[in-house]
């Protein structure tokens, strides 16, 4: 594999794209009203599935960053 080529180009992965990560709320975003969950509580949630996703990507795609 050409670990010189962006993931975003590299026809080796291109069935097989890095996963993305979630976007973060505004602060407005949140209410205010003490939900349980809060939309940071899903956020970090999204986040930490993120970090494991990587984490599996990059053990298929060793030496490449996404």
């Amino acid at each position: 594999m050409n670990d010189d080529i962006p993931a975003s180009d590299n026809p080796w992965l291109r069935d097989d794209p890095p996963p993305t990560p979630p976007v973060e709320p505004d602060p407005g975003d949140c209410c205010g009203n003490g939900c349980d969950p809060c939309i940071f509580d899903y956020y970090e949630e999204a986040r930490q599935h993120y970090r494991e996703q990587l984490a599996a990507w990059r053990e298929r795609h060793p030496g490449v960053e996404p």
